[in-house]
Order: C-alpha cells, then sequence, then structure tokens
C-alpha cells in the first residue's frame, strides 16, 4: 500500500517586537494554503499581542487549531518536537523577530524553545526567515544580521514597497507577508499585483 507522504509543517515564532498582525496573517495565510503550522510565542510576543490585536491570542489559537493543521507549543517547553532536528520541517519564520531574539539567533543561545527552533533551523539548513521590527538601527544590530546573512538566513526587514502605493496598513502586511512565504520556498512568483512594473536603475 502506498504511504500518503505529509506535508512538512513550518515553524512560525512570534517575539515582542511589534507587529503581530504579521505573525497572524502569516499563519493564517499558511493554513489557508493548507501548509501545517507549528507556532510558540515569546511572553513578550504575547503580551504585545494584546495590546496590538483586536483578537485575543487565545481565540487567535483556537480559530487557527479547528482548520487541524495547527499546533502550539509554549516557549518553556523544549521537549516540543521542534527542539530536535529529527523532526523535520519546511522551514521558520521569527514574526515579528526582537533585536534580543535576533542576538540570541545569532550568538547561539538556545535557551527556550522559539530560540531552539531557529537554532536547529541552521543546523539541520532549512529555510529561516526573520522579520526584525526595529528602527534605527545600531551596529551591533546590523552586525548580528550580518553575521546570519553570511550563513544563509534571511533577515527581510518588513518595508512597504512604496511603488505598489499602498493604501492601508492591511496592504503593506500582505506584502510583507507574501515576502516571507516567498523567503520559504512556498511561493513560485509575487502575485502580478506584487510585482514591481516600473524602470529599472542604470
Amino acid at each position: 500500500m502506498t504511504k500518503i507522504k505529509k506535508a512538512k509543517p513550518v515553524v512560525v515564532g512570534i517575539t515582542g517586537a511589534s507587529g503581530s498582525i504579521l505573525a497572524s496573517t502569516t499563519i493564517t495565510r499558511l493554513l489557508d494554503m493548507r501548509v501545517p503550522v507549528v507556532a510558540t510565542a515569546s511572553s513578550a510576543g504575547r503580551m504585545v499581542w494584546h495590546e496590538e490585536m483586536d483578537e485575543s491570542f487565545g481565540v487567535a489559537l483556537e480559530r487557527w487549531q479547528a482548520s487541524g493543521r495547527f499546533t502550539y507549543y509554549p516557549v518553556g517547553d523544549l521537549r516540543a518536537p521542534i527542539a530536535s532536528g529529527t523532526y523535520p520541517t519546511a522551514g521558520m519564520a521569527v514574526t515579528p523577530c526582537s533585536m534580543s531574539t535576533l542576538s540570541a539567533i545569532a550568538n547561539g543561545m538556545a535557551d527556550n524553545l522559539l530560540r531552539r527552533a531557529a537554532d536547529v533551523s541552521m543546523k539541520e539548513r532549512t529555510p529561516l526567515v526573520l522579520v526584525p521590527r526595529e528602527t534605527p538601527l545600531n551596529a551591533i544590530h546590523l552586525e548580528n544580521m550580518a553575521k546570519l546573512a553570511a550563513i544563509g538566513v534571511t533577515i527581510l526587514s518588513p518595508e512597504p514597497a512604496f511603488y505598489l502605493r499602498p493604501k492601508t496598513i492591511t496592504d503593506v502586511v500582505e506584502y510583507v507577508v507574501e515576502r516571507t512565504l516567498h523567503a520559504l520556498g512556498l511561493t513560485s512568483e509575487l502575485p502580478v499585483d506584487m510585482q514591481y512594473t516600473g524602470p529599472v536603475d542604470d
């Protein structure tokens, strides 16, 4: 009897940087694509979510779990499957990514489940996308980003595509999420309305 291969899940880490809507939209979009998701959130990530989102984190978890393709582990649960390289995943996105989490990842500090899962992504060479939310950036931030970029981690700053003339925050979020999925290798190309068709600099 032929075995049906199960799709590998994408791990989504949510930290205490501003931008909870990026995490919410990313998870919802993945589940809409029928991609399994395993998520974890830092304590600060849940606190910021409470400040920024109309939907509580608990209600969001219930909504995602109703899909049958979503699993959540507390950030302190280092026994969770995503803490091990033997658990196959399609990659990981940390969105939004705080500078403390980015620093920990860059310096090998795997002291909670989110940071350990990112460390696993790097050692197993699966896509790791960090969506940092900080401005302006100091030299330490930039050094940590450069260190990670040098070993193949995607640093995806959530900047608006001004040439698309976004009219709402939702327009900006949708673009950043689409770029995140693209960096994870889950889309072959951006939708036509998210492609740049203007002049190219010399």
